[in-house]
């Protein structure tokens, strides 16, 4: 007879022990070696991420939220890019210790990625459905038939006017939301366990925008795909993702629960990104408080804080160590990380102080 209480599991039992993360990101650093210096795009990323789950990878262009998708898939152009440390464990493996021939059958088969610019990553030259077909054949070793067949078949899944036609067509003759699907048909034709989306609504009118994410988020439901979403639409990823990553110079500064984030952001620039958008639950008399001065050059990043230039609460932090040290990413409440000198209440009090202002107090998403 089972002891345990009602409502909970037995110590051992394999349900209740915590998954293995599916992707596991440890101190990653990328950087790129110039005539005028080092660019450190990335430096020092850590993250996990379990199977099925979505992960929004937010910031301001230049944050190094693409340089660590390439690097997950050791797409880095070496020269001038290369991998200078850290670890990239995808279930369980460090992707960094395979060869490039293992690397090959894990890109576009486990691993798959929607580029930022679809007109950039496909090829001009071929029609779509050939891309397409291609990619299966690589991977599933089927006839050219039978690959074409599941392509047109997979263009229908991703809702493509005229599939059969349109797989036909060069990208240049499709619209943009088209060939974003094309992408996206690319990307999951093989059922990768983890997809990566760099932008995948950029440059894309707000229905289309829509349903390309709606489209997504129900292909991720029936294939079971684990998804980091790489983009700088904070509207998209409340709507979508499990977590959040705050990405700036190169490193993550917040990390935590979608909810957690954006109801009790406590890293200064997480909250200035919040601050500097439209919100339904705002004064709409108010005007917007965009973050002032510009990102940091990833060439010369300051010693201390990478955001101390830019941030208004660096004065409250005592013996000027946003100057000199540069803060840990620690845990601040379970799941919830924070890279920041200033004490936890003081932070949740300048949260609490800076909604109120906007919004009357925290609302719930």
């Amino acid at each position: 007879m089972n002891s345990s209480e009602p409502g909970q599991r037995a110590v051992g039992d394999p349900a209740a022990l915590p998954a293995r993360p599916i992707l596991q990101i440890e101190d990653l650093q990328t950087h790129f070696f110039t005539a005028i210096g080092t660019v450190r795009a990335v430096d020092g990323v850590s993250y996990a991420l379990k199977s099925g789950e979505t992960l929004g990878v937010v910031g301001e262009s230049g944050c190094g939220k693409s340089v660590t998708a390439l690097s997950i898939l050791r797409l880095v152009a070496n020269p001038p890019g290369r991998i200078v440390g850290g670890a990239i464990r995808f279930d369980g493996r460090n992707l960094l210790e395979l060869g490039e021939s293992e690397m090959e059958k894990i890109r576009g088969n486990d691993i798959s990625m929607i580029f930022q610019e679809p007109m950039t990553s496909l090829n001009p030259l071929f029609t779509v459905g050939w891309q397409i077909s291609e990619a299966i054949a690589l991977h599933q070793g089927l006839s050219k038939r039978d690959a074409w067949d599941k392509a047109v078949e997979m263009l229908r899944r991703v809702q493509m006017p005229e599939a059969e036609r349109r797989a036909h067509a060069y990208p240049h003759q499709l619209s943009g939301g088209m060939r974003q699907r094309v992408m996206i048909a690319m990307a999951l034709i093989n059922s990768p366990d983890l997809l990566i989306a760099d932008e995948p609504t950029t440059a894309l009118d707000v229905t289309v925008q829509a349903q390309i994410m709606e489209l997504i988020q129900s292909l991720q439901a029936e294939f079971g795909t684990t998804v980091i979403l790489i983009t700088h639409d904070l509207g998209i990823v409340a709507d979508v993702a499990d977590d959040v990553a705050v990405m700036y110079g190169g490193r993550i500064v917040e990390l935590g629960p979608t909810r957690v984030i954006y109801d009790n952001p406590e890293m200064p620039y997480t909250l200035g990104l919040l601050s500097s958008i439209p919100r339904m639950d705002r004064d709409p008399h108010k005007r917007l408080d965009p973050i002032r001065g510009n990102p940091p050059s990833p060439i010369k990043l300051p010693k201390g804080c990478v955001f101390q230039p830019r941030c208004n609460y660096f004065e409250r932090v005592p013996g000027g160590r946003c100057f000199t040290d540069r803060p840990e990413l620690l845990e601040s409440e379970p799941e919830h990380a924070v890279r920041c000198h200033l004490p936890h209440e003081e932070r949740q009090q300048i949260a609490n102080d800076v909604l109120h202002a906007l919004t009357g107090g925290p609302t719930p998403l």
